[in-house]
């Protein structure tokens, strides 16, 4: 196989390469960084030589590596929120130094927000990370924190309105961002049509947003990768962790299975309004059911000092039924199992397996007589292989592969109508996805950084199924015309693809204080999310490139001035500006038909795409007031061949303005405070320009070919909230078994009607005859007035 024949090659000039790097009459310092609390691996923490220059970050799993002249140093281990250690120690050979770090009370109160370390040195840009203490901070919708949420508050990143499921990051659509949970891809990442996400926050502990610069061991989409790692689970202590809210309540348990060598955690939540709704009326009585739930776990065992194994999963549906029979449900699934190793003092490694499954059914009727029912579903299985060499203090070396196999079932449906039964499913469709990459990241001096890496990719779209040829349309914008159909034999080859995706980022350190960062990024992806809809939602169809759909591929080119300012750094400024230009992007034809579509690629249109923008941000980090204010002027648009008359329109997701505020205030030490405002530039929709009359009916229309031609009204909200904790003793100043808190907050404080859409209806009023037929727009607002809510949190 040629992927295997590629692995095969790349190891041997790797090896050989590594060899030729090794640093000669050096020693190394390396182990893992943890909580000293619960035994939580720390990402990101610094290990610094006071004397020198030299240091490092942990990665993804608390681990890091130091090389040195041997020698008597004294060694500074730090993480933002936690005590920092300071050890004096005289190396000689090489060492392994494991550290526990505490958390300081005063620091785990304040908002932490860390633009993956330091604000300047370090050479990542247009990268965010918020930890469970951040997204916990931030004012709650219905008493809930959630993860998509609080991404929503960065620069660049927004939404197209209440309840609409996803993000949008720098102009990209839904389906452009990768969603990882503990590496396994979610394919729809929210509950109750987006009002909340799939993660539970009990058991989140790090979320880290790439807009740019994307390294190069991720692939597969090309606006944004959202990776969020879960908990290990207390290896130190039981812990339980739950709240009651207005919607649903959770519930976690953590601790260790061996103590300081193996632990778990599993979360679990259900939301209750049916159970609320049957105690009162009927109305969900006969198999009726609205719910949604979900349970997340992780166990990890630590075999030895060189080997750990991870194996984690979530299981979550949303269920809405109005009887036994009729009704729709949809649901993730997901699951991982890691092995990390540690070769020497300076090879590091991490292979992965996971799986995802994301399906979703709708059925109505009686399933006698007259019924319809639809399935549909995209399952993947993944293997990734991961390694870092820490060559030198200067150069960390990775590299990697990746191999995904796809199966996509569009639909699997009937229809049965006076009882005969009418079988409309689709053929099932397979891929395979692969992919090997190599990156390094090297200092020269103090003062300058640059990390540079390949990756190449590739897709191959296999049979079994008919594959159908298209010719051209009458002219463009119509749908194509089937010229031939044919059966591919099980395995084969229909369409396959491969491009190299370079990737380069640099860091000037000015001084101190200031740097500029640049970036460059190429990358493509194979699978495509088919939605006509204004928001995505939970019917959206998963379809792989073919012979017909070439994959999306975006580069993307961002310059960055970063700066700190105040005593302690106690500022952090940056100013972004980004560029992104993407081909084969897809819209759509008038009247395109993307439900149950055997010749759904005739309806397809592809375009090329720009996105540009600058992006602004300052957080306060230190203090009883902390918070940021963040603004993004930005534009987003397509060309389409067939659409707008083949000029530039904007894109649903092109919002010109976004302007993010976050404030918290410590008001003692046991009440928070905080708030948060949001304004949005109005996103573009179409409405009609022209209208027909029948029968004193009427049917509007649109007469111009223009897409996206008008605005929505802004969007702005502002939301409150206070978290106040229980006190935590007795009258006899012992500590109490069971800690609480209460979160009140007020979402959509001056009842802002903010417009999702907005239609066109006509009067249902008599009128006297010859008199006009009187129409009328409405806004809809998903979440038109103000609304407070209450939930308690507790942990013992």
């Amino acid at each position: 196989m040629n992927f295997l024949y590629r692995i095969s090659v790349f190891s041997v000039i790797l090896l050989s390469c590594l060899h030729s790097l090794s640093a000669q009459n050096r020693v190394t310092l390396n182990g893992y960084i943890r909580d000293a609390g619960n035994g939580e691996d720390l990402i990101g923490a610094a290990v610094r030589i006071t004397a020198t220059s030299t240091g490092a970050i942990t990665n993804t799993y608390g681990f890091y590596s130091i090389s040195v002249t041997p020698g008597t140093y004294t060694i500074e281990f730090s993480y933002v929120g936690y005590s920092s250690e300071v050890r004096k120690i005289e190396l000689s050979e090489n060492t392994r130094l494991d550290i526990e770090l505490s958390s300081e009370r005063q620091q785990l109160d304040e908002v932490i927000v860390t633009a993956t370390g330091d604000n300047v040195r370090n050479i990542e840009m247009s990268t965010a990370r918020l930890d469970i203490k951040t997204i916990k901070s931030i004012p709650p919708f219905l008493g809930e924190v959630d993860v998509i949420k609080s991404i929503q508050f960065l620069p660049g990143v927004s939404t197209v309105g209440e309840g609409a499921s996803g993000f949008n990051v720098r102009g990209g659509g839904v389906g452009q961002n990768l969603v990882l949970l503990d590496e396994a891809p979610v394919y729809n990442a929210s509950h109750l049509f987006g009002f909340f996400s799939v993660f539970n926050p009990d058991a989140v502990k790090e979320v880290k947003l790439y807009k740019g610069g994307i390294p190069a061991r991720y692939g597969g989409r090309i606006a944004s990768i959202l990776d969020i790692r879960m908990k290990e689970g207390n290896s130190k202590n039981y812990e339980v962790n739950g709240g009651i809210g207005t919607v649903f309540s959770r519930l976690s348990v953590e601790g260790p299975l061996i103590k300081d060598k193996a632990s778990f955690i599993v979360a679990a939540r259900r939301s209750y309004a049916d159970v609320f709704v049957k105690l009162f009326t009927d109305v969900l009585s006969d198999g009726a059911g609205l719910n949604f739930y979900d349970v997340t776990g992780k166990a990890n065992y630590n075999i030895n000092d060189k080997n750990r194994i991870f194996v984690s999963g979530y299981l979550g549906r949303d269920v809405f039924r109005f009887d036994a029979n009729q009704g729709f449900n949809w649901g993730n699934k997901t699951g991982t199992i890691r092995w990390n190793r540690l070769y020497n003092t300076r090879l590091f490694s991490n292979f992965t397996a996971f799986f995802s499954d994301y399906d979703y059914s709708l059925g109505f009727g009686d399933f006698e007589l007259d019924a319809f029912e639809w399935n549909s579903r995209i399952s993947t299985a993944n293997f990734k292989p991961e390694f870092n060499y820490y060559v030198n203090n200067n150069n960390e070396l990775s590299f990697g592969g990746e191999l995904i196999h796809y199966r996509f079932s569009p639909a699997n449906a009937r229809g049965i109508s006076n009882g005969e039964v009418t079988n409309i499913s689709l053929d099932n469709k397979m891929g395979l996805e692969y992919a090997l990459y190599m990156s390094n990241e090297q200092k020269f001096g103090s003062n300058l950084t640059l990390s540079y890496g390949l990756r190449y990719s590739g897709f191959n779209y296999l049979g079994p199924g008919r594959i159908y040829e298209y010719g051209n349309a009458e002219r463009p914008g119509l749908r194509r015309p089937v010229t031939d159909v044919r059966n591919a034999g099980s395995g084969e080859v229909i369409a396959n693809y491969g491009f190299f995706e370079p990737r380069a980022s640099f860091n000037v350190l000015l001084n101190d204080k200031n740097s500029i960062k640049g970036s460059y990024n190429r990358t493509v992806q194979y699978i495509h999310l088919v939605s006509n809809t204004v928001a995505s939602n939970p019917l959206d169809v998963w379809t792989p490139s073919t012979n017909n759909i070439e994959p999306q591929t975006g580069h993307q080119v961002a310059l960055g001035y970063f700066k700190d300012l105040g005593p302690r750094n106690m500022f952090e400024t940056s100013v972004e500006a980004y560029y992104r230009g993407t081909e084969n992007q897809i819209d759509y034809i008038d009247g395109a038909d993307i439900l149950i579509n055997e010749f759904l690629a005739g309806d397809l249109l592809s375009g090329i795409g720009r996105a540009y923008g600058l992006e602004t941000y300052i957080r306060k980090k230190e203090g009883r007031v902390t918070g940021w204010i963040s603004y993004t002027l930005a534009k987003t648009e397509l060309q389409v061949d067939g659409i707008n008359n083949g000029n530039w329109y904007p894109t649903r997701f092109d919002q010109r303005h976004n302007l993010k505020i976050a404030g918290f205030y410590e008001l003692n030490d046991r009440i928070n405070l905080s708030a948060n405002f949001t304004w949005l530039s109005g996103t573009p929709t179409n409405f009609p320009d022209s209208r027909y009359i029948i029968q004193d009916f009427v049917i509007p229309y649109i007469y111009q070919d223009v897409r996206n031609g008008v605005r929505v009204p802004d969007y702005h909200r502002l939301d409150l909230s206070a978290i106040i904790e229980a006190k935590k003793t007795n009258r006899k100043g012992e500590l109490k078994k069971i800690q609480g808190e209460w979160v009140v907050s007020v979402y959509n404080v001056y009842s802002r009607r903010n417009p999702f859409s907005i239609y066109f209806s006509q009067s249902d009023e008599r009128r006297p005859a010859g008199t006009p037929a009187a129409t009328s727009a409405t806004r809809l607002a998903i979440i038109g007035t103000i609304f407070p809510s209450v939930s308690y949190n507790f942990k013992f």
